[in-house]
């Protein structure tokens, strides 16, 4: 049999040894294609099984501790907000209540509720998952609801500590792209590619 990727192998070879890398781990930073989708696609280019897995993980993992630090920083100061805010209260600081925006956020429109259903299903079992089973297991079934760069947001706002998303993201990606890594390799190997 005739092998389909063939086209794609050509292309890839036209690009630098060096480089070759680079773009899985490019591939790898972008949410729904991730470590997976970016290994898959470096083996069915002719890359190295090892050097795809690592650079696909790499481009993953650098975006993913990117989204912790950010989101971090962002949940911690929009705590100090509230606390200044619940502060400014409890001393009866007229203006700070009038400039405050009210407690409950306005209904959605019904057209815009259906565009986000699959993504709320998605935070939905997420956080089942996260409840019943705790940041790792989470964090190993997480690829199956929502991207990685995704869960570690969600992670992060939910006040999980940085340092133990990033430990948990790092080791389900590295777990997820192994089993991509050998799935797609046994494959071409059995197709004979």
């Amino acid at each position: 049999m005739d092998n389909p990727y063939g086209w794609l192998q050509d292309a890839i070879d036209q690009v630098p040894e060096i480089v070759q890398p680079l773009i899985v781990a490019l591939a790898g930073a972008v949410p729904y294609i991730e470590a997976e989708g970016a290994t898959a696609f470096g083996i069915l280019a002719g890359l190295d099984p090892v050097v795809a897995a690592i650079a696909g993980a790499a481009g993953n993992i650098l975006c993913v501790v990117l989204v912790v630090l950010l989101g971090s920083r962002v949940r911690e100061g929009v705590l100090a907000r509230r606390a200044t805010t619940a502060t400014a209260r409890a001393q009866g600081d007229a203006t700070v209540l009038v400039a405050e925006a009210p407690e409950t956020e306005p209904e959605a429109e019904p057209e815009a509720k259906s565009k986000g259903n699959r993504r709320t299903k998605g935070r939905q079992r997420l956080r089942r998952w996260l409840v019943k089973f705790g940041v790792p297991g989470a964090s190993l079934l997480a690829p199956l609801a929502l991207p990685t760069m995704l869960t570690a947001a969600f992670f992060v706002g939910s006040g999980v500590p940085k340092r133990w998303v990033i430990l948990w993201q790092v080791v389900a990606i590295a777990v997820w792209t192994t089993l991509v890594a050998l799935a797609a390799t046994g494959a071409l190997a059995l197709l004979g590619w």
